[in-house]
C-alpha cells in the first residue's frame, strides 16, 4: 500500500492486530452459511451459534475490511428523520417496528460486549439530529414526538454541546459509539475459539440450489448448506433481478481531526444538505459528510477539502492525521431490506441497504435472521422484509435512481470518449483501435497500470476516482484497484488488464 493510501487507511484500522483466519481449501458443510466477513456477518453467525446452530462464515478478503471497516462507529437508533418518513410512507405501526428493532441492536450489542468482555471503548452517548433551516423545524419536533411515543428517551433542544448556531435539535439519550474493529475482532476470535469455521480470501463467486445450497468460491472450493446468508453489502448474487434496481451506492468522506478545544461528547448530524456528522474518538473529533452516488463526483478530492474547511471554520483545528471514505448501500424507502431473497429461493435470506446506519442495521440483521431461521418468525420481520410494498415516495426514488443506471448502461454502449489526465497526472482514459475505454494509471513508483473500464458485474463503464486512486462504477458501486483488483462488489471479477507491451505506441501517443 503505498503513503498515499495509508493516509486514507481508516481510524479503525490503524496498529490492528487481528487474528488471521484459513482460505477455505477444502469442501465444507454447514447447517448455515453465512456469506461475507463484515459486522452483518459475524453478527448473524454468533446470534446463530449461541442457538447451536453449525455455521461457517465466508469472506472474500479480511474481515472487516469493506465498509465496517469505514464507519463512524455510531450505534444509535436515531437515524436522521428517519421515523417520521417512515409514519408518512407507511403508517405509524411499522415505523415502530423499526424503531423498536433499533433500540433492541443497541443493547443486544452492548449485551455482547459485556458478556465477552470486549475491550472496544464502548460508550453511552446522547445522538442529536439538528437543524439550522426553518424547513425542517416541524419535521425534528414530529420525530421527537414519534421517539417519545414509541417509548425512545428523546427531547427537543435549542442547543447543542458544540460550537453551531441551531434553530433546534432533537436529542436522543442513552444511544452508544464504539471501535467496530477492535469489537468485530473479538467477537471473531470467539467464534473461532468456540468451533465456528472462518474463511478469509475465500471469495463466493457462484450460488446453485438444488434443494440444498452450493457456495463455489474463486478457488473452486465449495460450501454446502441448508441455509445461505448473503451480508456482502451489496448482493453477488441476483435471482430473480430484484436487488440491482431496488439499491442504489453513495460514497462519504470522513476526516479525524486533531482540535484544540476538548470535545464535549455526544454524537451529532444535522437535518439539512450538505450532511455533516460528528463524533469524538480519543482525542480526534471525526467529521463526515460529502455523499454522492458512487463513480459519479467529478472531483472526489474536493470532497475531503469542504469537510476540512467545515472543521477549519468551526473548531481550532491543530492537525488532520486522518481521512478516508466509506461506501453505503441505500434503499428506496430508508428501511434495510432483512429478511427472505425471493420466495423463489427458500432458505435464502439477504442483509443489506444499511442507508449510513449499519452498526444498529448489522444487529437488526442477526436478531431478526436468527429468528426467522430458528423459530420461523420475527416480530420485526415485516416492517424489513424484501418482499415490502413500495411507498409513493419509494417509487418516486426508484424512478429516479434507475434512471441514472439506465443513462450510465446507455453511455458504456456509445462510442467511446477519451477524457483528459487528472491533476496528479493520474486515471487517464484512453481509447484503443477497436473503440475500448481503457484506463492509465500510473503508480508512485512510475509504473503503468492498463486495465479494461468495462466493469465486469453488468458491462457499465468504470469513473476514476481521484481522492481514492480507483476505478469505480456508477450503476452498482463496485470499485477497483489501478491494477484491476476488487476492491468492492458486488462485482466478482477482477478487471482485465493490458500490457503495457502491446498498446507501447498508443500510450507514447496519448499518455
Amino acid at each position: 500500500m503505498d503513503e498515499n493510501m495509508e493516509y486514507r487507511q481508516s481510524l479503525w484500522l490503524q496498529g490492528r492486530k487481528a487474528q488471521h483466519f484459513p482460505k477455505l481449501e477444502q469442501d465444507c458443510k454447514v447447517d448455515v452459511l453465512v456469506v461475507g466477513g463484515g459486522l452483518a456477518g459475524l453478527n448473524c453467525a454468533w446470534e446463530l451459534h449461541k442457538a447451536g446452530v453449525k455455521v461457517a462464515v465466508l469472506e472474500a478478503v479480511r474481515l472487516g475490511g469493506g465498509t465496517s471497516a469505514r464507519t463512524t462507529g455510531k450505534i444509535t437508533s436515531q437515524h436522521e428523520l428517519l421515523y417520521g418518513s417512515l409514519e408518512t410512507q407507511y403508517g405509524r405501526a411499522l415505523a415502530q417496528q423499526a424503531a423498536m428493532a433499533n433500540e433492541s441492536a443497541i443493547s443486544a450489542i452492548a449485551g455482547v460486549v459485556e458478556g465477552l468482555n470486549i475491550d472496544c471503548d464502548f460508550q453511552r452517548e446522547s445522538a442529536y439530529v439538528f437543524t439550522q433551516s426553518e424547513g425542517f423545524v416541524n419535521k425534528i419536533e414530529r420525530e421527537d414526538q414519534l421517539a417519545q411515543e414509541f417509548g425512545i428517551r428523546s427531547a427537543l433542544v435549542q442547543e447543542i454541546p458544540l460550537p453551531l448556531p441551531v434553530l433546534t435539535a432533537v436529542r436522543f439519550e442513552n444511544q452508544a459509539q464504539f471501535h467496530p474493529i477492535r469489537y468485530m475482532d473479538a467477537l471473531a476470535a470467539e467464534l473461532a475459539r468456540q468451533g465456528v469455521q472462518i474463511y478469509e480470501h475465500s471469495r463466493a463467486v457462484a450460488l446453485d440450489w438444488d434443494g440444498r445450497y452450493t457456495v463455489t468460491t474463486e478457488g473452486g472450493k465449495k460450501a454446502v448448506a441448508e441455509r445461505v446468508i448473503l451480508a456482502t453489502h451489496y448482493p453477488f448474487v441476483n435471482k430473480p433481478a430484484l436487488f440491482f434496481t431496488r439499491l442504489y451506492v453513495e460514497r462519504s468522506y470522513l476526516m479525524a481531526v486533531k482540535m484544540k478545544e476538548p470535545f464535549p461528547g455526544g454524537m451529532y448530524i444535522n437535518a439539512e444538505e450538505p450532511v455533516r456528522s460528528l463524533r469524538g474518538a480519543g482525542d480526534l473529533l471525526l467529521v463526515g459528510g460529502e455523499n454522492h452516488r458512487t463513480g459519479q463526483a467529478v472531483d472526489t478530492e474536493a470532497r475531503y477539502g469542504a469537510l476540512e474547511e467545515f472543521a477549519r471554520t468551526n473548531f481550532t483545528v491543530q492537525d488532520i492525521p486522518l481521512r478516508w471514505s466509506a461506501e453505503d448501500c441505500m434503499t428506496m424507502d430508508g428501511l434495510p431490506y432483512i429478511g427472505e431473497f425471493s420466495p423463489e429461493y427458500p432458505g435464502l435470506y439477504v442483509a443489506t441497504g444499511f442507508n449510513k446506519w449499519g452498526m444498529t442495521g448489522t444487529m437488526v440483521s442477526a436478531l431478526v435472521l436468527s429468528g426467522l431461521i430458528i423459530r420461523g418468525e420475527n416480530d420485526w420481520a415485516d416492517a424489513f422484509s424484501p418482499a415490502r410494498g413500495s411507498s409513493a415516495s419509494a417509487i418516486g426514488t426508484f424512478i429516479v435512481e434507475n434512471t441514472i443506471t439506465g443513462v450510465e448502461l446507455v453511455k458504456g454502449k456509445l462510442p467511446a470518449k477519451e477524457e483528459g489526465p487528472a491533476a496528479d497526472d493520474m486515471g487517464r482514459v484512453i481509447v484503443d483501435e477497436n473503440g475500448k475505454r481503457l484506463g492509465v494509471c500510473r503508480d508512485e513508483q512510475g509504473k503503468l497500470h492498463v486495465v479494461d473500464l468495462t466493469c465486469p458485474h453488468m458491462g457499465c463503464e468504470l469513473q476514476w476516482n481521484r481522492a481514492e486512486r480507483s476505478w469505480d462504477c456508477p450503476c452498482h458501486g463496485s470499485r477497483f484497484t489501478m491494477d484491476g483488483a476488487i476492491l468492492d462488489g458486488p462485482a466478482v471479477h477482477e478487471l482485465g488488464t493490458i500490457e503495457v507491451s502491446t498498446i507501447k505506441k498508443l500510450l507514447t501517443e496519448r499518455f
